[in-house]
């Protein structure tokens, strides 16, 4: 049996107010053509399928359009779970009429473990996989607010209830199916410990960095297909546990990262191989920095490259020691001088002299209280002044609560 695990598809999504459709009709066709070339049994669909929870009309489109082509493939099975970005209600609307054509929709999770298990047939009825389709577990999902509870509680409910969520799951499949012969493949859409994000996907739970750890997953499940992290990559160390990132580059930080999808490909209950199939890249986005000089060779360099694909998109950060006037005239006259065939979206201007005098103007921290940089920092970031006293308190209540860890 051969499976595909992708994520994060994030259709509908605009970079710096400019419409991806074109790049997610490329990619979507593309993912099209490596499961018929692969001849692909299922696919698994890890969360993010839109960007927002009221995706425009052309994103829901792509998204039909792709479901309806998949039907004249080889590929009998899919799965899609919702991940954050996801609303629950849209993407199961559907999933009645979708699940009569084998396809599988778990927006959001329920109270019964069952909801989110779905048992592959062949033909003649026979069991070929198991998925259990575990989507983004929202805070209702998994706690219960407690009257007095501290930030680090809750952090350790979360963590705590993630767990548990994954081993009810777990423990529902043991007893009502016979996993012996077959692989079981959980899903997820999370942050777990050990994962590399390019840009600002590191959380998705307020007051910690890592969800889950790679190991904490139950031994019952033969592969772990999640989504949330755009960069495609193996966690903890597990060769079983896996991103396979973002369809697309999302942002300008993620350049550097080769996207791809994983092709898994088994005998039985055995993951004989784990492949990835590079996407090609639709449209560079190209990210250029240093003064000015260096900016406007590097814009020269770049757009007299012949490529493929769809114009590029440039991403420009200059470092000045004055002001530069019409300084977007002067880069936009420097592409347009070389043959443009790209487009900047953004620049930014960058004054190292400047922070290097703030920095030094800054207060010595060695002469402040704790409490006076704390609320230094909130005053920076805009704190209303009538709910100091209440951040302050809040603030004496974590101090105390380090000052306990270290005494312990």
């Amino acid at each position: 049996m051969k499976i595909i695990h992708t994520s994060d598809w994030h259709l509908g999504q605009k970079l710096l107010y400019n419409d991806r459709e074109e790049e997610h009709r490329l990619a979507l066709d593309w993912l099209l053509q490596a499961i018929e070339q692969e001849q692909a049994d299922g696919l698994i669909v890890a969360g993010d399928i839109f960007d927002i929870g009221n995706p425009p009309n052309y994103a829901r489109s792509l998204y039909y359009q792709f479901l309806r082509k998949l039907l004249n493939t080889n590929c009998r099975h899919v799965v899609i779970t919702g991940g954050n970005h996801d609303s629950p209600a849209m993407l199961n609307a559907p999933r009645e009429l979708l699940q009569a054509l084998n396809v599988h929709v778990v927006g959001a999770a329920g109270d019964d473990p069952a909801e989110e298990i779905v048992a592959w047939k062949d033909e003649a009825g026979r069991v070929e996989a198991i998925i259990a389709a575990v989507p983004f577990l929202r805070d209702r999902d998994l706690r219960y607010s407690v009257a007095g509870e501290t930030g680090y509680d809750r952090v350790e409910q979360i963590r705590a209830g993630i767990k548990k969520h994954y081993d009810d799951v777990a423990a529902y499949l043991s007893e009502q199916f016979d996993t012996s012969g077959v692989p079981v493949i959980a899903t997820g859409h999370l942050y777990a410990t050990g994962a590399g994000a390019s840009g600002r996907q590191d959380n998705i739970y307020i007051g910690n960095t890592e969800n889950i750890e790679a190991r904490q997953f139950p031994d019952l499940f033969d592969y772990v297909a999640l989504g949330h992290i755009h960069r495609a990559q193996v966690v903890g160390g597990l060769d079983h546990v896996r991103y396979s990132g973002s369809l697309i580059p999302l942002s300008f930080s993620e350049t550097k990262d080769e996207k791809a999808i994983y092709v898994l490909e088994w005998s039985g209950k055995t993951l004989d191989n784990i492949r990835s199939l590079p996407v090609p890249v639709f449209r560079r986005l190209k990210g250029i920095s240093g003064n000015l000089e260096e900016v406007l060779e590097s814009l020269s360099r770049f757009v007299q490259k012949d490529r493929e694909g769809l114009e590029p998109w440039i991403e420009v950060s200059v470092e000045l020691d004055r002001m530069v006037p019409e300084l977007s005239t002067l880069l936009q006259d420097a592409l347009e001088a070389n043959g443009g065939g790209a487009s900047i979206l953004k620049i930014q201007a960058l004054y190292p002299q400047r922070q290097e005098l703030a920095q030094q103007n800054a207060p010595d921290l060695d002469t402040l209280e704790a409490e006076e940089v704390f609320k230094m920092k909130c005053e920076q970031y805009g704190s209303p002044p009538d709910q100091m006293d209440e951040l302050l308190a809040t603030f004496r209540e974590l101090q105390s609560w380090m000052t306990e860890q270290e005494e312990v």
